[in-house]
C-alpha cells in the first residue's frame, strides 16, 4: 500500500510575503535566472496580453493579488495591445499614442501603466513587458496598424527604457510575429538597443515568437537576448520537449522557456470541434518543458489572456469569464511545478534523458527526466520523471551512488507526495504510476539514502 507521507513543501502565502526580486540576470552556468544575490529565480508566467487594455486599476489589483497568492512570479503583458489597442481606449479613455505615433506616448495611459507595475512591486510580481504586439510592425496577420520602422523603434525603446529603468520588468520584444525581412529584423534590434540605452542594461530581455517557432531561429547569437523563448501554440499534439531540447543544445548556451503553450480552456487548434484543452494539457506541457531543461513555464488561460467577460466581443470561444477562470484547476496546480523544483538543487539541475533506459514509444507518452549530475561528476542527489500517462519505465538509478533509494510519487493535481519507502539500489528500477490513485501524470521522485 502507498503511504501518504508527507505535504510536499507548498509555496507559502506569496500575496505580499515576498519582496519583488531586483536585478534578475543569468545564472552563471548561463541556464537559470537568479536575482542579484544569486538566489534562483524560477520563471513561473501567466499571459495577461490585454492587461493594460481592458483592466482598471481596481480589476487588476484583484487580478494581481490572485496570480501572487497561486504562486506565479511573472505576468506577461502588452503595452500595446493587440486587439484595436491603438485606437480603442483603455478602462480609463486613454489611448497609449497621440495619434498611433510612437514618437508622441500619451502620459495619461502610461501613468496608468505606472501604478499597474506598481501593484506587480507590492505583490512580489515581475512584468514580461511587451513593448508591442507584433502587428504594430509586421501586419502579416491582425489588426495593426504598422507604426514602427527602425529609427522610431529605437526612440521608443529608449523612452521605455529609461521610464522603467528602476521597475520590476523583464523585456519580451516580438509579439506573436515572424521576421520576414531585414526591415523587421532592424526594427528588433535598434528596439533593444533602445532599452538598453534607457535603463543602461539592468533588464533582461527575450523575444516572443509566432507559433511553433523559437528566438533561437533570428536572434540566439545577440548580445541582448537574454535567454530564448519560444511559442509552441495551442494544441495537443505540440511536443515542447522538442523545442527545449533544442534551445539547450544551442551554443553559447542561454537560458530558455515555452512563453506560450496551450493554453487551458483554448479550442484545440483552434477548432472547437477539436475540443478544449484543459488541465492536465497545461500541466504536460510544464512538466514537460521544465524537466527538459527549461528555466521556468508560462501557464495560459484562453479567458484570461482576453480577459474576457459578458458583453465583450468574445475571441476564439473563451468558455467563461476571466474572473470565472481565475481559479481554473491548472491554474492553481502550476505552484505544485514550482514548490517541486525549488525543494530540490537548483542550478546544478539538468535533462537527463540518459537516465530512462526504456519507456513507451508513443510521443504524447514521453517521459521527460531530469536530476542534478553536474558535468564532470557522476552522482546525483535526486532523480525525477514526468509521467504524462501511466506507462511502464525502466531507470538507471546508479547515478544517484549510494545503497539504497528512496522512491516516491509526487501528484501535480494536489501537489502531495506519496512515500513508497526505501529499497536497495541495484542500479536499475522498473516502475509505473499508481494508477489506481489517478490514471494520468505522476512526477516519479528519487533519492540517494545510505
Amino acid at each position: 500500500m502507498l503511504r501518504l507521507c508527507y505535504l510536499l513543501l507548498l509555496v507559502p502565502s506569496l500575496a505580499f510575503a515576498a519582496p519583488t526580486p531586483a536585478a534578475l540576470k543569468v545564472s552563471e552556468n548561463s541556464r537559470y535566472l537568479v536575482d542579484g544575490a544569486g538566489k534562483p529565480f524560477f520563471y513561473l508566467a501567466d499571459t495577461a496580453w490585454e492587461l493594460f487594455h481592458r483592466l482598471n486599476e481596481k480589476d487588476s489589483a484583484d487580478y494581481l493579488t490572485k496570480r501572487a497568492e497561486q504562486g506565479f512570479t511573472v505576468i506577461q503583458c502588452v503595452l500595446l495591445a493587440e486587439f484595436d489597442g491603438l485606437r480603442v481606449p483603455n478602462a480609463n479613455g486613454d489611448l497609449p499614442l497621440i495619434n498611433s505615433d510612437p514618437a508622441k506616448p500619451n502620459e495619461a495611459y502610461f501613468r496608468h501603466v505606472d501604478r499597474v507595475l506598481e501593484l506587480m512591486r507590492e505583490r512580489g510580481l515581475v512584468a514580461g513587458l511587451l513593448p508591442t504586439w507584433g502587428d504594430k510592425w509586421n501586419q502579416l496577420w491582425g489588426q495593426g496598424p504598422v507604426i514602427f520602422n527602425p529609427e522610431n523603434a529605437r526612440a521608443y525603446g529608449e523612452f521605455l527604457g529609461k521610464r522603467y529603468r528602476d521597475k520590476p520588468v523583464i523585456w519580451i520584444l516580438g509579439g506573436d510575429r515572424p521576421v520576414k525581412d531585414d526591415t523587421h529584423r532592424a526594427i528588433i534590434e535598434n528596439m533593444a538597443a533602445g532599452l538598453r540605452a534607457g535603463d543602461g542594461g539592468s533588464h533582461l530581455i527575450t523575444f516572443h515568437p509566432c507559433g511553433q517557432q523559437q528566438s533561437s531561429q533570428y536572434f540566439h547569437d545577440a548580445p541582448w537576448l537574454s535567454f530564448n523563448m519560444s511559442q509552441t501554440g495551442h494544441a495537443r499534439n505540440a511536443k515542447n520537449y522538442e523545442f527545449i531540447d533544442r534551445d539547450y543544445g544551442r551554443t553559447p548556451a542561454k537560458p530558455c522557456l515555452d512563453g506560450e503553450p496551450g493554453y487551458e480552456d483554448h479550442p484545440n487548434g483552434f477548432k472547437p470541434e477539436n475540443g478544449w484543452l484543459g488541465q492536465h494539457d497545461a500541466r504536460r506541457s510544464a512538466y514537460w518543458a521544465v524537466f527538459s531543461g527549461a528555466c521556468g513555464h508560462t501557464y495560459g488561460c484562453h479567458a484570461m489572456w482576453q480577459f474576457w467577460e459578458p458583453g465583450r466581443e468574445p475571441i476564439n470561444f473563451p468558455l467563461t469569464s476571466w474572473r470565472d477562470a481565475l481559479n481554473l484547476p491548472g491554474a492553481n496546480q502550476m505552484s505544485h511545478l514550482r514548490a517541486l523544483i525549488e525543494s530540490k538543487p537548483y542550478l546544478t539541475r539538468i535533462p537527463d534523458q540518459a537516465l530512462l533506459r526504456q519507456g513507451p514509444q508513443e510521443e504524447w507518452k514521453h517521459i521527460a527526466v531530469t536530476s542534478d549530475r553536474t558535468p564532470g561528476q557522476k552522482n546525483a542527489t535526486f532523480i525525477m520523471a514526468y509521467f504524462p500517462h501511466n506507462a511502464e519505465a525502466v531507470f538507471d538509478t546508479s547515478a544517484l551512488g549510494k545503497p539504497k533509494l528512496r522512491v516516491a510519487w509526487f501528484d501535480p493535481r494536489t501537489g502531495v507526495t506519496h512515500d513508497q519507502g526505501v529499497r536497495n539500489n541495484t542500479g536499475e528500477l522498473k516502475i509505473s504510476p499508481p494508477s489506481q490513485l489517478h490514471p494520468v501524470d505522476w512526477v516519479l521522485v528519487l533519492g540517494a539514502e545510505s
